[in-house]
């Protein structure tokens, strides 16, 4: 098609015409102005003056024919679909993401002429829309989206189609119309929007659950628990928090009762948290009959649990110089809590005076293992019989204490281990390494202990390491212990007693349920403290190894071998993808495991990652049912990194199911834009074709000489007319 207009110009700037355009008018101005005051001998002196400003203007703008060929383009319309993981909620007729599909297929036919660009979007930049493809985002950033097309090089687009359910992330609910604003403006087109889900689905959710303030260990913390509910009765919905243990069966920690009234309830419930760490809590609804949706009837949250401090129960049998060292450095500790029982005297033994006249306070063991134990991060058992001082009747309690989070930590000595009446009791089932039943339970020889491997490679070690290197100094004997239990890392070996054919073991640590114990088989680490080694370090090699043991039973990031990360939250059926940073100095292949927290799922799978010597790795595991899971990460030789994760069926994006359509109509009222059902896609207005010029002729009205000649003769003219008229 051929298009023929008039141009004012061909080749002058915009300035430049603006300039010459000023000249013409402050000229015509002057004339006319000078006529006015001058009158009729002016007159003809004015015509010519005009003509000849007009010539001059013609000779600087030169116009010109312009022959143009053009064709005709469809409007660029561009779709955003809405592919955040809140779209795989179902309904009567399929999911969400479906309806967006389907909603696709139709705007193709409504904007047949068009040239049409379907994008998704939903945590950051918007990418090309595959149907096929599972909307897994956790967001759905429609600002995020519109700022990328205002920032893209190229063509603007004449339109953009929003194919959402409403729930967004940005912009907010409070304020669509507002924060679009911006965008709209940068734009500077409409954006219409299609609604994918006319009314909510009967649905009782867990909108939100929040905690009031920091999680500490033994102290309460307020959960708020928001109860949404849309279609159904909700005057009496029963809420329900478990911790989840691994290996044990969830623990309630707190139950209420939510009336969610006008489509909305909230309950505090009060928890208390005894252990420190990542702990994993689940929190139910029991929603009432007719809830369509039961993936956002549970959530399960990762809490990271601080220690204020660290409360321990150390039960000695007799006052040696290693208890009494043990306890003094405890008490120097002011981060430490310690509630110390030291047994002076025993059932037959004779002081010589009546009971009224004795001072010595009765060993409370069974208030201490009947009430007070869960309010202990930690147990330390030194050189105390278990059967001579009734600990035996309460081992079963102390077992089930250490796989539910608990610390335990047994120092040798003649009454410790098998010596101490331990061996196949319910203790055993924790302990990190096996004790003989029968035979000799002590070695009295002088002996120095020996690195092991994991021993020199592990930060439990590391600061006695710093300070002494591999010396040791000559330990007065050891308990005798078997071999090691599966999972659990020896430190410190015997350099010359074996069990099996094996070095035996004098420190080892292992974990047992949701728990962690240490085997300590040696009698005299205040060695370490006194003595002609200890004195090159001023003594502080005995606080450099208890440091390490108790930070490792406490979960002290600083003796861990490496720290676990999630990439992003984890969601049942995808990918579960991890960070793992190792702790400068660690080196070696890594190991992530990953095991579930319920015993009825006791699978557990392992991914190797080869050394490349960098202090970040990335791991990506299968998909894993919701849940809560343990990962442990291995580096080399030394004892291995936990940290609890919670897996979500829906997760915070299936939290509220209820669609948006009110926000969609703000966002499409505040761009001048059109909101319309799924099934309404035909009444979307049309945009008009583009333009284009392939082919651009000009040709000038007049030659340039014949503007030139003309201004020159006229202004000749107007000046003969001005002398004619009297004027200078």
């Amino acid at each position: 098609m051929n298009a023929t207009s008039l141009a004012l110009s061909d080749d002058l700037s915009q300035i430049g015409t603006i300039v010459a355009f000023s000249l013409v008018v402050v000229s015509l101005g002057l004339l006319l102005a000078e006529l006015r005051r001058k009158g009729k001998p002016f007159r003809a002196a004015f015509i010519w003056g005009t003509l000849a400003t007009l010539a001059f203007a013609g000779a600087v703008f030169r116009p010109v024919h312009v022959t143009a060929k053009q064709s005709s383009l469809g409007p660029r319309v561009v779709v955003l679909v809405d592919e955040s993981r809140r779209m795989r909620m179902r309904d009567q007729k399929g999911t969400r993401s479906d309806a967006a599909r389907q909603a696709v297929e139709d705007l193709s036919r409504h904007f047949t002429d068009a040239r049409l660009t379907v994008l998704g979007f939903g945590d950051g930049e918007p990418r090309p829309y595959v149907p096929e493809r599972l909307a897994t985002d956790r967001e759905s950033d429609l600002l995020s989206a519109l700022g990328a097309l205002a920032r893209a090089p190229g063509e603007r687009p004449q339109s953009v189609v929003v194919v959402s359910d409403g729930r967004l992330t940005r912009p907010l609910e409070t304020e669509p119309g507002g924060q679009i604003q911006q965008w709209a403006s940068n734009l500077q087109i409409p954006i219409h929007t299609v609604g994918l889900v006319r009314s909510a689905p009967k649905d009782a959710s867990l909108r939100q659950v929040r905690a009031a303030g920091a999680a500490v260990a033994h102290q309460p913390l307020r959960i708020s628990v928001e109860v949404g509910c849309e279609g159904l009765d909700c005057s009496q919905i029963p809420v329900k928090i478990r911790e989840l243990l691994l290996g044990e069966q969830p623990v309630v920690l707190a139950a209420g009762v939510v009336n969610a009234e006008n489509g909305i309830g909230r309950a505090e419930l009060e928890v208390t948290l005894d252990r420190a760490g990542s702990r994993v809590l689940e929190v139910s609804i029991e929603p009432p009959s007719g809830d369509t949706i039961a993936e956002n009837d549970t959530r399960t949250l990762t809490f990271s649990v601080a220690r204020e401090r660290v409360r321990l129960l150390h039960l000695a049998g007799r006052p040696t110089y290693d208890v009494r060292a043990l306890r003094n450095w405890l008490k120097s500790d002011e981060s430490v809590d310690v509630v110390a029982f030291f047994i002076l005297r025993g059932d037959f033994d004779d002081p010589g005076a009546s009971e009224s006249e004795l001072a010595l306070i009765r060993f409370p063991v069974d208030e201490l293992f009947t009430q007070h134990l869960p309010s202990f991060d930690a147990v330390i058992l030194q050189d105390i019989d278990a059967i001579k001082y009734k600990l035996e009747p309460h081992l079963v309690r102390l077992r089930d204490y250490v796989q539910k989070g608990g610390g335990l930590i047994m120092v040798g000595g003649p009454s410790s281990f098998a010596g101490g009446n331990y061996a196949g009791t319910p203790i055993d089932q924790v302990l990190p390494v096996e004790q003989p039943r029968q035979g000799k339970a002590f070695d009295s020889e002088e002996f120095v202990p020996a690195y092991t491997e994991a021993g020199r490679a592990a930060p439990v070690t590391r600061g006695l390491r710093t300070l002494l290197g591999n010396d040791l100094p000559l330990m007065a004997g050891t308990n005798l212990l078997g071999l090691p239990r599966s999972g659990a890392i020896v430190l410190l070996q015997h350099p010359e007693l074996t069990v099996s054919g094996k070095p035996m073991p004098t420190l080892a640590l292992g974990e047992a349920g949701d728990g962690r114990s240490i085997a300590l088989g040696l009698d005299s680490t205040q060695r370490l403290a006194f003595g002609q080694l200890a004195a090159s370090v001023q003594g502080r090699a005995y606080g450099a190894l208890w440091d390490g043991l108790l930070g490792w039973l406490m979960r002290d990031p600083r003796y861990e071998a490496a720290r676990v990360e999630l990439e992003h939250e984890c969601i049942a059926g995808e990918p579960l993808e991890l960070v793992v940073h190792r702790l400068p100095g660690m080196a070696g292949d890594v190991d992530v495991s990953l095991e579930p927290l319920l015993p009825t799922r006791r699978t557990s799978l392992t991914q190797h990652l080869a050394d490349n010597h960098s202090a970040t790795l990335n791991a990506t595991l299968p998909p894993q049912a919701a849940g809560g899971y343990a990962v442990r990460v291995s580096v080399g030789a030394a004892p291995p990194t936990r940290q609890d994760i919670a897996c979500e069926r829906g997760g915070s994006a299936w939290a509220d199911s209820r669609p948006d359509n009110a926000r969609l109509q703000a966002i499409s009222s505040t761009s001048k834009g059109t909101f319309v059902d799924r099934d309404q896609i035909d009444q979307l207005p049309r945009t008009d074709s583009v333009k284009v010029t392939r082919e651009r002729r000009t040709r000038p009205v007049l030659p340039a000489w014949i503007w030139a000649l003309s201004a020159s003769l006229l202004l000749g003219a107007h000046w003969i007319a001005r002398r004619r008229g009297g004027l200078a």
